[in-house]
């Protein structure tokens, strides 16, 4: 823990300032840890390997990153941006094999394809 006054570091159990002389009892800033977003981390990851999974975890990292002391909005963003692309990518490779297979079938039963 930090002292509010001095800025320097303390025992969480000192009562006073070993620094400054100032009572501790009201005084603590905040601590040395520190809150991460674990949600933008993991959609960020995920976006590569199951983009929809990694989608809906940025989306919620990105509303939350307001609460967390770290920059983790732009980690979020990048997440919902390359989960957006993957699945944009995955859909038009989808839909050219659809198509391809019903070329196919058309072609090979005598009807006539799209």
């Amino acid at each position: 823990m930090f002292c509010k006054y001095c800025g320097n570091e303390i025992n969480e159990k000192a009562i006073v300032c070993p620094n400054c002389g100032v009572a501790v009892n009201n005084t603590i800033c905040h601590s040395s840890e520190q809150k991460t977003n674990v949600l933008a981390i993991v959609g960020l990851i995920m976006a590569f390997f199951m983009p929809i999974a990694g989608l809906i975890c940025s989306i919620i990292g990105y509303k939350k990153a307001g609460e967390y002391s770290d920059n983790s909005k732009p980690m979020a963003l990048a997440g919902i941006i390359i989960s957006s692309i993957i699945m944009g990518i995955i859909l038009i490779i989808l839909s050219i094999y659809i198509n391809l297979v019903v070329f196919l079938l058309g072609a090979f039963s005598g009807m006539k394809a799209f």
